[in-house]
């Protein structure tokens, strides 16, 4: 019998949504503050993890794992925060486009906020935090007992599933905070959700002692 407790899958949460805040960051479009607002959330949920594997059952490693993860992700915040000035490349270039489209139509000219020309943010930075929970999901997965191959396929496709669904969910509304997103951003994930709910639904249909 496999079984699953409040760490693992507040760990699972942080993870698969730090994992997919990249996925949008990596394109450079996204405003800074979407990644604020992510790894915000996902480092409560780190700590969160860590608390409850403490409170009800301790799996040192998925423990450890789960604050190093907090400690990955408030330390990428600090440096994006740090990094602000610089802003989002790709946000501003589509910015300078719409105003020029619109002097062209209007002939209503409005002036160039100039950037700062200090180094911008990395968003390959918000990968580490989800390699670092990884290490703790796979000792949640092994802890959790059962096969083990089919404890970490269910262990990483929830992991998937959880951050697929909650990034496109809040992706979805900061649309309302900055309009001008292509809406391919959003797409992506739903892309990814469609590639990660049948792992999702397959390894929990497998049964638990049929290896």
């Amino acid at each position: 019998m496999i079984s699953l407790d409040a760490a693992t899958v507040l760990l699972q949460w942080a993870a698969g949504g730090l994992f997919f805040l990249w996925v949008s960051t990596r394109h450079r479009e996204v405003g800074l503050g979407y990644g604020w607002l992510l790894r915000g959330v996902y480092l409560l949920l780190a700590v969160g993890a860590a608390l409850a594997g403490f409170r009800f059952g301790v799996v040192p490693v998925r423990e450890g794992a789960a604050l190093a993860t907090a400690g990955v992700a408030f330390g990428v915040l600090v440096v994006s925060i740090v990094r602000r000035k610089a802003g989002v490349a790709g946000q501003t270039e589509e910015q300078y486009r719409r105003s020029a489209r619109v002097a062209a139509m209007t002939g209503i000219e409005r002036d160039t906020v100039v950037k700062d020309g200090g180094r911008e943010f990395p968003p390959v930075l918000d990968l580490v935090a989800p390699a670092v929970a990884s290490v703790g999901l796979v000792a949640a997965a092994i802890d959790a007992g059962g096969n083990v191959l089919v404890s970490l396929l269910r262990t990483f496709a929830g992991a998937m599933f959880l951050g697929a669904v909650t990034d496109a969910m809040l992706l979805g509304h900061w649309y309302l905070t900055q309009p001008g997103l292509p809406r391919r951003h959003l797409n992506e994930l739903v892309r990814w959700l469609g590639w990660v709910w049948p792992f999702e639904v397959v390894s929990l249909l497998l049964p638990t002692g049929m290896f």
